[in-house]
């Protein structure tokens, strides 16, 4: 959430470009922007080579009439430092500047996320520029917030990250012999003798291509993600300083991309003043997934609202297929933002580019330059909504009583693991859980290990691999204080720098779960295993444990193979709460039903009962603040839904402003939203 004095409604607008146009059209730009109701710019995203032509040169002219423009016409700016992409200049002159790839491979000048995160001449001109920025448009009372680079991503294994990673490693374990302990070093005769001796993990030395990224040694490859996020990190906390020095009352942030595994946005978000991001879902996406994206990014600020920073008003050009959006769905793709903790809507772009990679991408102003095309009238139509009821949701937040725990370090250790089945996917374990929650009509915050756990009734953690420092001893008080805790297969199996725990699987679970897990099927591709649960037979798939018993009672067994008869899904009770496992991965229908029932059990009700066969096309979520609760009904079926108000007092939806009584019926259109107001 922006949060600013100057900030009375969700924002609506995106990224402006009129750099790349001549002057004499952006008059005509603020005209569509007014008829679109468009109130913020996101301005200077990559503008390094106009601003710092030569080293000792800096021109700010264009960018001066763009402010002056922009403020003129009442629009308000979401301030870019344009440092995502270097100057051709700065790589020619100096090189260090450039990326190596994990092929080892030194890149040449061009695309972008082409920076070395540890080039002194990086960090060195960046923090700069973004110093001569802030200092120069400090007085512009426009400025709502600052957006540092744009999209951080890559990696870079060039002789700065190498001496680099060597600094880092001595910080964190402080010895050699430490080193060597925590990446198991006396495997196949790796001691290392000095800290000189470690060299980045790639293709030149433990890592190799198979069916994806393989390495030898995963502590260290671990530890180079680890640094690597660090990296970048670091670069951005350079720039948010210099910002803060000049603008300390403006906030801070850099757009992040959901579920984006190479950067520890949990890490990132203490950085942050609010947490942004950007939502492009293939034509293909589940609704489901990209509303897991929009819950993740509200849980890196415990539930804050956050930015959409940008999404695409139409077609992205980018993906295999570029198909449109359908008429009604960028308007409803909006809603469902807004509806999981969205306090802006924003777009890339609002004037079509004529050349390079992005000039398919779609725009608010398209090609043909003037308003009347579909998108057009689609964005505006949205901007007189949110013009309408945009100051009554902003701020509010999503209260859950169920959580899941999402943690980069599992899904990079996961990831790495030599075994004992590339099927193991940790997202799409993650992703297995949070739909069944997300049809179940049933709010769910999506967590770290760091956060705490005594808000929630139910909190579940698929595929808790690595079991960090701490975290059983959390875990333990949390369940014997009445919580109930869920995970899965393949869990508790190594401590923060994966280490196997000895002792038993699943480690320092162990009591907690009630069970010994004494050795796992890999299931093939295509192959299966079943289990009975509520009379219903469901497949037992990439993974079986076979395990036993140690207090934990059965509620169900596998039905084939020398296992028949074994449990695969167990509760413990311990202390006042209970612990479930569930030992194999199972199908839509297996987690929608177990969820609904451990949430009956556990006292946590859904938001609105749907008819069966709909669930997966209905959404239901919930804002509030102190004064009011905001119901989100989005429709994402072609054909209109009846349901039935399960509510407790009368609502009016703020978009029809029509009435509902607790029990009336109500018809949400196909590819439609209500929004229905509940006073305190």
């Amino acid at each position: 959430m922006i949060e600013s004095n100057k900030v009375k409604k969700i924002l609506y607008g995106g990224d402006y470009n009129p750099e790349q146009w001549p002057e004499d059209i952006w008059e005509e730009d603020m005209r569509m922007f007014r008829l679109a109701n468009i109130d913020v710019v996101t301005l200077n995203v990559f503008n390094w080579a106009m601003l710092q032509p030569q080293e000792d040169v800096y021109d700010f002219s264009k960018l001066d009439k763009i402010m002056d423009m922009v403020r003129t016409n009442g629009l308000k700016v979401c301030m870019a430092t344009s440092t995502a992409a270097h100057p051709a200049w700065m790589a020619r002159k100096y090189p260090d500047i450039l990326r190596t790839e994990h092929n080892g491979i030194r890149r040449k000048f061009g695309s972008r996320h082409n920076s070395c995160p540890n080039s002194p001449t990086y960090r060195k001109y960046s923090v700069l520029l973004a110093e001569k920025l802030a200092d120069r448009y400090k007085d512009y009372d426009n400025i709502v917030a600052w957006h540092v680079s744009n999209e951080y991503g890559g990696e870079c294994y060039c002789g700065n990250c190498e001496k680099a990673f060597r600094t880092w490693l001595t910080e964190k374990y402080g010895t050699i012999e430490e080193l060597n302990r925590v990446w198991n070093m006396s495997f196949w005769g790796h001691t290392l003798y000095d800290f000189e001796d470690v060299v980045a993990p790639n293709m030149q030395s433990e890592e190799f291509l198979w069916d994806t990224v393989r390495t030898n040694f995963q502590g260290i490859s671990l530890d180079y993600r680890r640094f690597m996020s660090d990296s970048m990190l670091s670069c951005y906390r350079m720039e948010y300083e210099v910002l803060k020095k000049h603008m300390p009352d403006v906030q801070v942030t850099t757009n992040l991309m959901g579920f984006y595994k190479p950067l520890d946005y949990q890490k990132w978000a203490r950085y942050m003043d609010f947490v942004s991001w950007d939502n492009y879902p293939s034509f293909d996406t589940p609704v489901s997934e990209s509303a897991m994206n929009h819950e993740l990014m509200r849980g890196l600020k415990q539930g804050k609202p956050f930015a959409l920073m940008e999404q695409t008003p139409g077609v992205s050009n980018w993906q295999s297929f570029c198909t449109l959006k359908r008429p009604g769905v960028m308007r409803l793709l909006s809603y469902q933002a807004i509806a999981h903790g969205a306090d802006t809507v924003m777009f890339f772009q609002m004037r079509r580019s004529i050349g390079a990679c992005e000039k398919y991408h779609s725009a608010v102003i398209d090609h043909a330059g003037h308003e009347n095309t579909r998108v057009f009238r689609e964005v505006a139509k949205l901007g007189k909504e949110l013009s309408k009821i945009g100051s009554q949701i902003l701020g509010t937040r999503t209260s859950a009583k169920a959580a899941i725990v999402m943690d980069w370090d599992n899904w990079w250790a996961s990831g790495y693991s030599a075994g004992p089945s590339r099927l193991i996917d940790y997202k799409k374990e993650i992703f297995c859980y949070y739909r069944a929650f997300y049809e179940n009509n049933i709010p769910v915050d999506i967590i770290s290990v760091t956060d705490d756990l005594s808000p929630y009734r139910l909190v579940t953690a698929p595929l808790l691999y690595m079991c960090k420092e701490g975290f059983d001893e959390k875990l333990c008080a949390y369940v014997k204080d009445g919580g109930s805790f869920l995970t899965t297969y393949f869990s508790g199996y190594v401590e923060d720098h994966d280490l196997v725990i000895t002792g038993g699987y699943p480690g320092k679970l162990r009591d907690i779960l009630g069970i010994w897990v004494e050795e796992s099927d890999a299931i093939p591709e295509g192959k299966h295993n079943s289990f009975l649960y509520k009379d219903e037979t469901y497949p037992a798939e990439v993974l079986c444990d076979l395990l036993h018993l140690e207090g934990a009672e059965a509620l169900s067994r596998y039905q084939e193979d020398f296992y028949a008869g074994m449990p695969v899904l167990t509760v413990n009770r311990y202390g006042k709460g209970r612990s479930y496992y569930a030992a194999t991965r199972s199908n839509p229908d297996f987690y929608r039903t177990f969820i609904k029932d451990i949430c009956e059990e556990t006292g946590i009700p859904s938001l609105l009962e749907t008819p069966e066969g709909i669930a997966p096309g209905i959404e239901i979520s919930r804002r509030e603040n102190e004064t009011a609760e905001f119901l989100f009904i989005l429709n994402h079926n072609d054909e209109a839904v009846d349901l039935t108000l399960t509510l407790n007092a009368p609502s009016t939806d703020i978009l029809s402003e029509s009435t509902y009584l607790p029990g009336a019926s109500i018809t949400v259109p196909g590819k439609d939203v209500v929004v229905l107001k509940r006073v305190k």
